[in-house]
């Protein structure tokens, strides 16, 4: 049910308890028709900021790095605390020309040299988890699978080591969401710093004695003609991770619960209607992890008809880009085999998530285990969504598989 623009204007887009308690669905079309770019007034102590809701406002938006910047912060609940500590060290956080060096950089990781054999390794890990638990009885799909797979290639591709990897995960989850409801936020924080200091020292190890991975790779190469100091390795290690474990995870949760509940959709999947690949851009489309990307004005500018001053913030909502009536055919319709998918769901333009193949591969993987091995997917219970202003997801997954 769509939300009056009253409604939607008094929202506090702050509170991870507004996306738990309502469909981001049900959020946006009154914005995008009646005030594609609005004020959200300052609460709570926390300053206000612009939101943007349209395809073509957030597009254009993405495309503008010189008016729009990232450098301050890129994620709402970090930037509204103040400038992001990453800026100017981690990709993401970085403005030109040094986000184009470190691009490179960071590309080299994700070559096709690399990713080969990563992609390889995924569609086995895969198929060899989903097999494992088809035909068993109820399970919880977050818990069981989801958290082993994306963490699991991530780590592979650093080549961190097993036993460390449990705790990266915990680490992980508390960095961008909360457990429950009414968190202050010091848990994110302190998770977010352990993640840095535990690839400071594995960076420092890496640069001391060498091997044939990412890390080792990042901390010898130069950037205009310096190494990268051990916490911009740290940092953007971290940002590997958390895009790599974090927005995967929460993609395969949304693909499965989706799954389950479109039995049309999934008998299409199965029996080869559609093409896994097409299937997984709507899954992309319509999970959208990444619900929202910051930026700040570095002049005053015109966004929509609305007057942008240097220094405000501005948010871009992928969640209602992906969403748009003028852009995707019934868009509240979850259908595998849409195409054309224009979604955003790895950002545009300048800062385009490096790790899309990846994020790909995985979904493509885990579609093609699901199609491979199971009959029906079967719903056992409610899920738990998960608590952020960022990603969009579950914590809980109860599902049986039954087997083909």
């Amino acid at each position: 049910m769509e939300l009056p623009i009253s409604l939607v204007r008094s929202l506090d887009l702050t509170d991870p308890l507004t996306f738990a308690r309502y469909d981001p669905r049900d959020i946006w079309p009154q914005a995008r028709r009646h005030a594609p770019v609005f004020w959200h007034e300052a609460r709570n102590g926390k300053p206000g900021f612009w939101v943007v809701s349209r395809h073509r406002d957030v597009q254009a938006a993405y495309n503008d790095a010189q008016g729009l910047a990232s450098g301050r912060g890129t994620v709402l609940d970090v930037l509204l605390r103040g400038d992001d500590p990453a800026g100017g060290k981690m990709l993401a956080v970085t403005d030109r020309p040094r986000h184009r060096q470190l691009r490179r950089l960071m590309l080299r990781a994700f070559s096709p040299r690399v990713l080969g054999a990563v992609a390889a390794g995924i569609a086995e890990r895969t198929s060899q988890l989903v097999e494992s638990f088809t035909g068993g009885g109820p399970f919880d799909f977050a818990a069981e699978v989801a958290d082993r797979l994306p963490m699991t290639t991530i780590c592979d591709l650093l080549s961190v080591p097993r036993a460390d990897r449990a705790q990266l995960l915990r680490w992980n989850k508390m960095a961008l969401s909360s457990q429950a409801p009414g968190d202050d936020g010091l848990d994110s924080l302190g998770a977010r710093n352990e993640i840095v200091l535990y690839f400071m020292d594995l960076a420092l190890e890496r640069r001391a004695a060498p091997g044939d991975d990412v890390i080792s790779m990042m901390a010898s190469a130069d950037v205009e003609g310096e190494r990268l100091t051990p916490e911009e390795l740290a940092l953007n290690c971290y940002s590997l991770i958390l895009g790599g474990d974090e927005s995967s995870r929460m993609s395969s949760l949304v693909a499965v619960h989706e799954l389950a509940g479109h039995p049309k959709q999934w008998g299409a999947l199965r029996d080869g209607e559609v093409p896994v690949d097409t299937a997984v851009e709507e899954v992309l489309r319509w999970a959208t992890p990444a619900m929202h990307f910051a930026r700040t004005a570095t002049r005053d500018l015109d966004l929509a008809g609305q007057p942008v001053a240097e220094g405000d913030i501005v948010t871009l909502w992928n969640t209602s880009a992906n969403d748009d009536e003028t852009v995707f055919t019934d868009p509240r319709s979850f259908d595998l085999a849409r195409t054309p998918n224009k979604h955003i769901s790895f950002g545009h333009g300048a800062h385009f998530c490096v790790g899309a193949y990846l994020g790909r591969a995985g979904l493509r993987a885990l579609l093609s285990a699901l199609a491979a091995t199971v009959r029906e997917i079967e719903p056992h219970g409610e899920p738990e969504r998960i608590y952020s202003t960022f990603l969009f997801g579950y914590r809980t997954l109860p599902v049986a598989f039954t087997s083909r």
